[in-house]
C-alpha cells in the first residue's frame, strides 16, 4: 500500500517540484505578457534595419507588434514541456490557472486606477516628461474591456487547441520528432489565437477595424509567432535534456508515457 500523501513526501518528489516550477513560470509569463502588451514596438527600429514596408490585403506599413509577443514564445515552450511530461490535464490546469491570474490582475489594476491619487504624486514624474502620472498609469494599466476579453478568450482557446493537436501528433510520431509536435501544435493554436484576439478586441469592439486591416495585422502576428517558435526549437530540446538530468532517465520516461496515455 502506498504511503499517505503528506506535504513532506509530495514536495520531496522531484516530478511534483518540476510541475510547480513549470506552472509558476508559465503563469508568470502569461500575466506579464498581458500587462506589457499595451506597448507597441517597431521591429525594424529595434533591430536597427530599414523599414520593410510590408503590403498585405491592401494594408501597408512597418512591422509593429505588441511587446507581449516577445514573451509569448516562452509560454509556447512551457506549454509544450508541460504537455510532454504532464499531459492534457497538466496543460488544462495551468491554462485555467493562468487565465484566472490574468483576470485577477486586471481586476486589481482596475481598482488601483480608481484609487484617489496623492496630489504630489500626480506631478512627480514631470521632469521625466510625464506631466500627469495618474493619466499615464490609467493609460498603461487600464486596457480596454474588449482587449481584456479578447486576450482571455484567445489565450484559453489557443491553449486548449494546442494540447489537443499536440497529442494527436504524438499518437502518430510516438516519442520521435518532439520538434514536430511542438511546432505543429503551435502552428494550429496560434493561427486561432492570433485572429481571435484581434477580432474580439478590434473588429466587434468599438474600433471596428476593416476586414483588410484585421487580416493584415493577424497574418503578421501569426508569422512573427511562428518564426519565434521555430527559432526556439533548440531551447525545447535543452529543456528536455535538463529535465532528464533532473528527474533521471527512468522517471522522465515514466512521466512521458503517463502523459501520452492520459
Amino acid at each position: 500500500m502506498d504511503a499517505p500523501a503528506t506535504p513532506q513526501n509530495l514536495l520531496g518528489d522531484r516530478a511534483t517540484r518540476l510541475f510547480v516550477g513549470l506552472a509558476a513560470f508559465f503563469c508568470a509569463n502569461a500575466v506579464l505578457a498581458e500587462f506589457i502588451g499595451v506597448k507597441i514596438f517597431a521591429l525594424e527600429d529595434t533591430l536597427g534595419i530599414a523599414p520593410l514596408h510590408w503590403n498585405l490585403f491592401g494594408q501597408s506599413g512597418s512591422l509593429n507588434f505588441t511587446a507581449g509577443t516577445v514573451i509569448w514564445p516562452i509560454v509556447f515552450i512551457m506549454t509544450d514541456t508541460i504537455n510532454e511530461y504532464f499531459g492534457k490535464r497538466g496543460v488544462r490546469f495551468v491554462s485555467w490557472l493562468g487565465a484566472g491570474l490574468v483576470a485577477y490582475g486586471f481586476v486589481f489594476a482596475y481598482i488601483a486606477i480608481h484609487l484617489a491619487p496623492a496630489s504630489w504624486w500626480v506631478g512627480a514624474a514631470s521632469a521625466q516628461g510625464v506631466p500627469d502620472y495618474q493619466a499615464a498609469y490609467a493609460a498603461i494599466f487600464g486596457q480596454g474591456m474588449w482587449i481584456i476579453v479578447g486576450s482571455l478568450v484567445a489565450f484559453l482557446l489557443g491553449q486548449l487547441i494546442d494540447v489537443h493537436v499536440y497529442h494527436r501528433i504524438r499518437k502518430r510520431t510516438g516519442e520521435r520528432h518532439a520538434w514536430l509536435r511542438a511546432t505543429g501544435s503551435t502552428a494550429v493554436s496560434q493561427l486561432i489565437d492570433s485572429f481571435v484576439v484581434l477580432y474580439i478586441a478590434f473588429v466587434i469592439g468599438p474600433q471596428q477595424w476593416p476586414t483588410s486591416l484585421f487580416l493584415a495585422v493577424g497574418t503578421l502576428n501569426y508569422i512573427y509567432k511562428m518564426l519565434a517558435a521555430i527559432a526556439l526549437i533548440p531551447l525545447l530540446y535543452l529543456m528536455r535534456a535538463g529535465i532528464r538530468r533532473y528527474l533521471g532517465e527512468a522517471r522522465a520516461a515514466q512521466l512521458r508515457e503517463q502523459a501520452a496515455t492520459g
